[in-house]
């Protein structure tokens, strides 16, 4: 290494000028010499040839005579002064920048031996790693052939560019360094590499603080707590609210950084975000982003967002009705409490008496909730809301809401048993109360029909069919759904009404028969058999009734048959049924069953079984008749064929006289 040189040009404390210039060494003040002897003078602005000063063997030295001469020991000192902070100690020059080559972990670096511009081919290379400023020697190149040293390079390296270029691959953190190369053939030649390593993080993840943050603390709480794994070198982490960067703030925000060195050499880093926060940051969006380098430039991940529960105190209770809109009875009602606060107070619900016009506290369920399943007008009133903050216990009150039950009461109808001779005429009057106005409508039972709109139901030359039951419907228009009915039977003055006067029935010979027999009429009719057997009846409605009996079919049931009398006290009528013998061929159940068919006008009608007989001798007759019209076509055909059909006049002649043969 050579040193520099430095010139000094002082004036010492007695006035005089020591100057000169130093070469190699740092000199030292000495005692005074005992010869005279300059080489480097050091002396007066007029180069006295009894110098003041000078330089021999590395010291300051002065003549013995000037030794007690004022101020000379003190500009000796002056002198080494200035040699020292112009020189430095131990006075070495600055070694140039190293080269900067930049890689990526997992990648290959390419270590050249000076500037790309530096002419190659050196037959004679050392390259040395320095560590903690210690040189170890890594890789040798002798005449273009290279030979790794035993160690952690050993693997790793190779030759490229006629041995001017080291190869270094499988790049890791402590990769990280200073590569020193040594050329000594042709020329002696030394430079420096500075090798940067990078890796990109792992994604960010972030953690929320579970536990929530409540306003009232007095010192920043935790926020977040975001992760960068396995990066190089550490990551620069920024942490963001609703998009805007977050930076230290004095008692208010706190950003707390460490990292964690893996065995790898790579870094974690664990950064937590600390904060004071208020009510308006409840619905705030925290997130934290890394930002690191790679040889390609500068990057950056972002983590998710995430939203930490704030605990902050109600200002505002209020009240809820659910469903919303016109209510109305049978409805299920929800009255909730609400408050702007977090987490929510103690709720309890009141009801104002209609009497005392006080309002008496009700229970509502945890959530601070009171449900009415099924809503009656007594729950009607003016409600009231209390919230009692548990922490503070500061007591809130919402406003009072009024909730309205609309109701229809129940329906009506007078006469409540209508009844009229035939012929007669019959008046029906409904009537129902509302908070609301009503709507009345009359619809017939048995079809859904309205028959008429309005409270009242006039009938005029009343008939048997007009029979049965009627309801009314009492709506209100302005509350969908809001309706109730009433049924009522009309009941038509007449003696027992029966559908046919008699009917046949197909049976066999000592199997189990159940007859059936319908009868209608006001008042109720009831029914009686001629025959003996099992009978049992069963009401059809108000008016109807069905009676089924259970008998054996015998040759004495056979030639009588069976009658059904129906009689009330304005009269009796009676159906007759004759029972016959099936034929073999018909199939059947052990019992059989004569059943009425549907009412038809508010009457009932009998329907009579199939009879197996008369099914088997259509089916056989059809059967005939398709045969015959098969043949007689097929013979049309053929004689067509044969030309033995002629057609018009002629030919009808000539098939006459040839039938006649």
């Amino acid at each position: 290494m050579k040193r520099a040189q430095t010139e000094f040009s002082r004036r010492s404390p007695s006035g005089r000028e020591a100057w000169g210039r130093l070469g190699s060494s740092t000199p030292s003040c000495s005692p005074p010499a005992a010869a005279v002897a300059a080489p480097r003078l050091w002396g007066n602005g007029v180069r006295d040839p009894r110098p003041l000063l000078w330089v021999e063997d590395h010291s300051i030295v002065w003549e013995p005579a000037q030794g007690n001469s004022p101020g000379v020991p003190e500009a000796c000192q002056m002198v080494l002064s200035d040699i020292t902070s112009l020189q430095g100690v131990p006075g070495e020059a600055e070694p140039p920048e190293p080269e900067l080559v930049e890689a990526e972990v997992g990648g290959t670096a390419l270590l050249k031996c000076g500037p790309s511009h530096s002419p190659g081919n050196f037959s004679q290379v050392d390259w040395f790693s320095v560590h903690k400023e210690k040189p170890t020697l890594i890789f040798r190149v002798r005449k273009g052939q290279g030979q790794s040293e035993p160690g952690e390079y050993q693997q790793r390296l190779s030759l490229q560019d006629r041995g001017t270029t080291l190869v270094l691959s499988h790049i890791t953190p402590h990769d990280e360094r200073i590569f020193l190369c040594q050329a000594k053939r042709p020329q002696s030649h030394e430079h420096r590499i500075q090798l940067r390593v990078y890796k990109a993080p792992e994604e960010p993840t972030i953690q929320v603080n579970a536990l929530g943050i409540s306003v009232s603390s007095k010192e920043p709480e935790e926020v977040a707590t975001c992760v960068g794994r396995n990066g190089y070198p550490v990551p620069q982490v920024i942490w963001y609210k609703n998009g805007h960067s977050l930076k230290e703030e004095k008692n208010r925000v706190h950003i707390q950084s460490s990292q964690i060195v893996e065995s790898s050499g790579l870094y974690t880093l664990e950064s937590v975000l600390k904060a004071q926060l208020v009510k308006e940051d409840k619905d705030a969006r925290f997130y934290c982003e890394l930002n690191y380098r790679l040889p390609s430039g500068n990057h950056m991940k972002e983590s998710r967002e995430v939203n930490v529960q704030v605990f902050y105190p109600a200002e505002k209770v209020w009240l809820e009705v659910e469903p919303m809109g016109a209510l109305k009875e049978g409805d299920r009602v929800e009255i909730r409490c609400l408050a702007d606060g977090n987490p929510p107070p103690h709720f309890t619900i009141s009801k104002q008496n209609l009497g005392t016009k006080e309002m008496e506290e009700m229970t509502p369920e945890d959530n601070g909730a009171l449900v009415l399943e099924s809503a009656q007008k007594e729950h009607s009133g003016l409600y009231q809301c209390q919230g009692l903050d548990l922490e503070t216990m500061a007591s809130l009150l919402s406003d009072p809401q009024e909730l309205l039950v609309n109701y229809v009461s129940a329906v009506r109808v007078s006469p409540a048993a209508p009844e009229s001779p035939e012929g007669g005429s019959l008046t029906l009057t409904c009537e129902a109360e509302s908070n609301q106005a009503v709507e009345f409508q009359w619809l017939r039972e048995k079809t859904g029909q309205v028959l008429e709109k309005g409270s009242v139901l006039q009938f005029h030359n009343l008939k048997r069919e007009a029979g049965g039951g009627y309801r009314c419907m009492a709506s209100v228009p302005s509350v969908p759904g809001l309706n109730r009915t009433q049924l009522v039977h009309v009941a038509v003055l007449g003696s027992p009404w029966m559908t046919s006067r008699e009917r046949k029935m197909w049976v066999r010979e000592n199997e189990v028969l159940n007859l059936s027999c319908e009868a209608s009429g006001h008042p109720r009719p009831s029914i009686s058999w001629s025959v003996a057997g099992t009978a049992q009846e069963q009401d059809q409605d108000p008016q109807g009734v069905l009676s089924v009996l259970n008998v054996l079919v015998t040759p004495e049931l056979l030639r009588t048959g069976a009658e059904c009398v129906a009689s009330n006290s304005l009269g009796r009528n009676t159906t007759t049924i004759f029972l016959e013998l099936a034929s073999s061929r018909s199939t059947g159940l052990g019992t059989s069953t004569a059943s009425p068919s549907v009412r038809a006008n508010g009457t009932s009608t009998e329907k009579k079984l199939p009879e197996p007989e008369s099914k088997g001798v259509a089916i056989v007759a059809v059967t005939v008749c398709v045969l015959v019209l098969a043949v007689l076509g097929a013979s049309l055909y053929f004689f067509y064929k044969k030309g033995k059909l002629p057609c018009g006049r002629s030919g009808k002649q000539e098939m006459e006289r040839n039938t006649s043969i």
